[in-house]
């Protein structure tokens, strides 16, 4: 089945996210970074405007700057309204508000899109869709990182999960994933298949980060070549 924008639900963080979720190290700023379904976050923007190497992989960097600009429009108010609805699956302690929540979220995707175009002319944006293999050779990367996509969206299944994360883990010496909950704010059903799978190969841990919107969001996975 074709990709299609219509059933994409855009949403972008910041770099002062990114860097809580993931325990980001100055070292790690110095990696070579692949960072898989970035959507329209201004990680890759922000870093670098600090000169930090970032390639953002995501399906929907086929599209363009326009078409995307509107689709953030067009679903907004949609999630910020089930947000609304859904306020105590939350933890209102750095985002202080709906308000404050669309702001920073907002300020993210605005930067994104003014990036937008630029970016893909330097490849930093690649379209790209996970399980599909990449172009990049065998540990070519130090670093990849997945935000609110892998492990989040149970519903796409432990074999989708397993594909994706064996060619992460292919090209980048570290993997970090991040949320360990599903969409209903639970541990992923993924979860222990995923580390069931690769513990014998790998560095596995679960490890905790001063990072929490989603109520009991405050943990990463991260699995290591041995």
């Amino acid at each position: 089945m074709a990709f299609e924008l219509k059933n994409v639900v855009p949403w972008g963080r910041n770099l002062e996210e990114y860097s809580r979720i993931f325990k980001l190290t100055e070292l790690d700023f110095k990696s070579r970074i692949l960072s898989f379904g970035d959507g329209p976050a201004s990680f890759n923007y922000e870093m670098t405007k600090l000169n930090r190497k970032v390639i953002s992989l995501d399906p929907i960097y086929q599209f363009t700057k326009d078409e995307l600009k509107q689709r953030i429009s067009d679903t907004k108010d949609t999630i910020l309204e089930q947000t609304r609805a859904n306020l105590d699956n939350f933890v209102w302690s750095n985002i202080k508000s709906i308000q404050d929540l669309e702001q920073i979220r907002m300020n993210a995707m605005n930067n994104f899109i003014d990036d937008f175009e630029l970016g893909k002319t330097q490849e930093r944006y690649i379209y790209h869709e996970l399980p599909n293999p990449t172009k990049y050779s065998d540990l070519s990367f130090d670093l990849g990182l997945s935000s609110h996509f892998l492990i989040l969206y149970s519903q796409l299944g432990l074999d989708f999960h397993i594909k994706s994360i064996s060619e992460m883990l292919r090209i980048c010496k570290e993997i970090r994933i991040f949320p360990l909950l599903n969409l209903n704010a639970v541990k992923s059903e993924v979860l222990e298949g995923i580390i069931d799978y690769f513990q014998s190969d790998f560095i596995i841990s679960i490890d905790p980060v001063d990072y929490e919107f989603q109520k009991g969001g405050n943990q990463m996975l991260k699995i290591k070549q041995k």
